[in-house]
């Protein structure tokens, strides 16, 4: 025991007294937050006014874009802009300004359109006559519900204008349709007012939590909390366990100590950083929390909703659970292998089987309930990650977490007696990789 922990101290030591390892710690998280918020800071101050042609069908909805569309209620951007109120947003009103042209076409909006498309072809820096966008509402829109707007733009993936445009005219048209069975303007009004619809959780206690968006965002966040040091400290492992049988340094150290001491040492240690650095992150989460949650409560909101303090200890235990389980896949990578290109190409693929659960991460946090959810959190290498973002979003019955923490506890148990007898035949094994029917003469004779 004395020397495996001796192994537990180098491994420790080494890896956190090591600049980087206190560089990436602090800044870490704010690359986190980078990587989320900056894409879309980008996207919106990339967007800039639109010019969009409107040819329509019907010569009856002028009224609608004669003021831009921004006395229509159905422009929900504008509308949450305005809300927030300030300059900065502004000057992202400004960025998501759409300039309209209408055409009245009574005569035929596909002929009319015709001209603006070739406008549309040109690039948009060819001068005033280039165009973003063209719309087209047939004429039968307001008889025939089976008629169809059509959005011409350059880019196939312009859903944030499709949408804006669609909601605009569609408001427009339900309008007109109540209007021609007698529904006066104001009652119209009334009648097509959206309500907004806040998300409710219900515990199993009765319990009501408010979360909606954030719940989201947050079971994706702490998702990838919980995987990325798992899967780096992992490859670290591998690493280690390569370098040393490349440099013949394994040969000295199991001459004072056994295999297994070795790989107890080794896990222990690396999962012992990977919790120090856990621990930082969520330290510094709850100084942001507690400051953050202060100028909430100012503003009359309560961020206890959505961050609970329940979470911590099931995060530290599906971190420990999904580390002891990814650990010993890279220790057995690491021990067949030869060089660290060979280690990664054997778990490469298996490495996809186990992100699974972070592939499949936004219908599990839609529906952590379902069928799919259940089964792959009782799969012990899928269930640090299901398990725990079900837990963030939902509240699993009891039997189904003890369950999955009772076979991810004997799943450890097993790799662990697989890991080390492996290892113990396959850190000093060179040449050529063992295949499977020579792995289990290693497990049988070790």
């Amino acid at each position: 025991m004395r020397k495996a922990f001796a192994v537990f101290k180098r491994e420790y030591l080494e890896v956190v007294r090591k600049k980087s390892f206190l560089i990436m710690t602090l800044i870490a998280p704010f690359l986190f937050g980078a990587l989320m918020f900056v894409p879309a800071l980008l996207a919106v101050r990339g967007m800039g006014p639109k010019h969009v042609v409107v040819v329509d069908g019907t010569a009856r909805l002028e009224a609608v874009f004669a003021s831009g569309g921004e006395a229509d209620e159905s422009d929900d951007v504008s509308k949450a802009l305005d809300a927030a109120g300030g300059k900065d947003v502004s000057e992202a009103k400004r960025r998501l300004a759409i300039r309209y042209d209408y055409v009245a076409a009574a005569s035929g909006a596909e002929a009319a359109a015709r001209p603006y498309l070739d406008r549309l072809r040109q690039s948009r820096g060819e001068g005033a006559k280039a165009v973003d966008g063209v719309l087209v509402i047939p004429a039968g829109a307001f008889d025939d519900i089976s008629a169809r707007l059509e959005y011409y733009s350059r880019s196939s993936t312009d859903f944030v204008t499709q949408e804006r445009l669609g909601r605009l005219v569609n408001r427009a048209v339900s309008r007109e349709r109540l209007a021609g069975v007698g529904v006066d303007r104001e009652t119209a009004e009334r009648l097509l007012t959206r309500l907004p619809v806040d998300g409710v959780q219900v515990s199993k206690s009765g319990k009501q939590r408010k979360g909606g968006e954030l719940d989201f965002l947050v079971a994706l966040l702490f998702g990838a909390l919980l995987m990325i040091p798992m899967l780096s400290y992992g490859s670290e492992i591998m690493r280690g366990i390569v370098q040393e049988k490349t440099e013949r340094v394994v040969e000295i150290l199991v001459s004072s100590m056994s295999p297994f001491q070795l790989l107890s040492g080794k896990i222990s240690g690396l999962a012992a950083v990977g919790l120090t650095q856990v621990a930082i992150w969520l330290s510094m989460g709850v100084a942001m929390v507690v400051f953050g949650g202060g100028i909430a409560a100012a503003a009359g909101a309560n961020i206890a909703t959505v961050v609970q303090p329940r979470v911590l200890p099931y995060f530290f235990v599906f971190y420990l659970l999904g580390y002891l389980i990814y650990v010993c896949i890279y220790a057995i990578g690491g021990a067949i292998s030869n060089s660290e290109k060979e280690a990664q190409q054997i778990l490469g693929p298996l490495m996809l089987v186990i992100l699974i659960p972070w592939f499949l991460a936004m219908p599990i946090i839609q529906s952590p309930e379902s069928k799919m959810a259940v089964v792959l959190s009782l799969i012990p290498v899928f269930t640090p990650i299901t398990m725990f973002i079900r837990v963030l979003v939902s509240e699993p019955p009891l039997w189904q977490l003890a369950g999955s923490v009772a076979l991810s506890v004997l799943t450890i148990l097993g790799l662990f007696y697989v890991t080390g007898k492996i290892f113990r035949v396959g850190i000093l094994s060179y040449g050529k990789r063992p295949t499977v029917p020579e792995l289990w003469r290693w497990i049988k004779a070790a």
